[in-house]
């Protein structure tokens, strides 16, 4: 049996160029080495002026909404912040806010943030897995933070990292195809 996977990747900066974008596509490429899949780029900077004077959903553009479906409907979720003066961004999380509650639920999700030190870390555990639960969303035990050191030129320039990028996402692949088997022998049980 086939199974293609829907993979969506935020991005979360609003400026370019962003390393936070460049790790969030390092991710996706690393999964690429492990599973055949769809996947789908938002970068938070297309959509954040649209995003940003929408109070509801129904105010948005449709190319917008597509987007936001398109966060809803997927198999597995990569999601990359910036950390601006200790957390992610208003605009980042306002964009979540306009995500279906139930919508994210049991969905896995593989966090990641960039940050100008190490100081900023834990913005991982503290800051994006909280919000991800909320959703009821299954946040990966592993999650990749890279300081403005581990680049160079807006390319992945740390062994480390790059080690770190690899090692999440292998697990993602295997927390994706696990989530793939359960649902094939629960379907296997019905029938």
């Amino acid at each position: 049996m086939s199974t293609s996977f829907n993979v969506v990747a935020v991005s979360g900066g609003a400026y370019r160029p962003s390393r936070t974008q460049v790790l969030t596509v390092a991710l996706v490429e690393a999964l690429g080495r492990h599973l055949d899949f769809d996947s789908r780029l938002i970068e938070l900077g297309d959509i954040a002026r649209p995003v940003g004077g929408a109070l509801s959903r129904g105010e948005l553009p449709a190319e917008v909404e597509a987007q936001l479906a398109a966060i809803e409907r997927a198999d597995l979720l990569i999601v990359a912040a910036p950390v601006y003066r200790g957390s992610y961004p208003g605009q980042f999380k306002h964009l979540f806010d306009l995500i279906d509650q139930h919508a994210l639920i049991d969905t896995p999700v593989l966090l990641a943030a960039t940050g100008g030190s190490e100081r900023h870390a834990l913005v991982i555990d503290h800051q994006l897995r909280p919000l991800f639960s909320f959703f009821q969303a299954l946040t990966l035990p592993i999650g990749v933070y890279a300081a403005e050191a581990d680049f160079h030129d807006y390319r992945i320039a740390s062994a480390a990292l790059q080690a770190r990028v690899e090692l999440a996402a292998e697990r993602a692949a295997q927390v994706l195809r696990g989530a793939t088997d359960r649902r094939a022998a629960t379907l296997r049980k019905i029938a």
